[in-house]
């Protein structure tokens, strides 16, 4: 039996958490494709993308502290380079209220980027710097993973899971998976702990995804139900009324 090494054991599950994470950061595309196609944000945020690309953007920085961190800079890379696209294409197409909106808040997330670059740079040195921008990363992810609450709880009080996909909840999950063993063999527990969290509400996503999968089912059968004994009464009381005007127009010959 072959015995991997430590070494050998993160660069697979950093690879297999690229492949995944590159599939996640891909999700968005039929939805900008659909903004494209009718040339309006439909209503759409650009917020999600916002988070996701400060996030990209601080672990990219992290990993170049981190040094030889070459699967987290090739993901993340990737990650600022497509939530770019997705957001300028959101400001492409979204009304001036929401641009203004977006703008704002895009200047926010580079400003606190470059801050954070800055203070770290002046304030510390060393080990020291990788420690502090670690702890953001962490927390930072932490708060990505927690986003999806309002969706659960919006699926526990709505009893549907149309805003819920399964496959993009299986897939989060197996991304926090690939990535807390790539940390966890890395001994980078900045990049492991958070994803602990992450696999844990991962897994109670596709939970309840199981659980009120079928309720959209019976509620469309309830409506239609109901909507078919609507219909047979008003055509019952039609033909009644059809039948009695048939019996005024034509009465019968005694």
């Amino acid at each position: 039996m072959v015995r991997l090494s430590v070494h050998e054991l993160s660069f697979i599950f950093g690879l297999l958490g690229n492949i995944v994470s590159f599939i996640v950061f891909l999700a968005p595309v039929p939805t900008f494709y659909k903004i494209y196609k009718r040339k309006s944000s439909e209503g759409f945020q650009a917020v999600p993308y916002l988070v996701a690309l400060f996030s990209a953007g601080l672990l990219l920085y992290y990993a170049y502290l981190k040094k030889n961190a070459y699967l987290i800079v090739s993901i993340n890379g990737f990650g600022c380079v497509i939530e770019l696209a997705y957001i300028s294409l959101f400001l492409f197409y979204a009304p001036r209220k929401s641009q203004i909106f977006t703008g704002w808040l895009m200047l926010l997330v580079t400003g606190s980027l470059g801050m954070m670059m800055l203070f770290s740079y002046l304030f510390a040195k060393g080990s020291e710097r990788v420690m502090i921008v670690g702890w953001i990363c962490a927390v930072i992810n932490v708060a990505v993973f927690a986003a999806p609450l309002s969706i659960m709880r919006q699926v526990i009080r709505t009893k549907s899971v149309e805003f819920m996909p399964f496959t993009l909840s299986l897939f989060l999950t197996l991304s926090a998976t690939m990535w807390f063993f790539y940390g966890f063999f890395k001994k980078d527990f900045y990049i492991a702990l958070p994803n602990v969290l992450g696999f844990l509400f991962g897994v109670v996503q596709m939970l309840l995804y199981f659980f009120y999968k079928g309720s959209d089912k019976l509620d469309l059968e309830e409506t239609a139900k109901t909507k078919g004994v609507e219909v047979c009464i008003k055509i019952e009381g039609d033909s009644d009324k059809a039948l009695h005007s048939m019996e005024k127009a034509f009465p019968e010959s005694k």
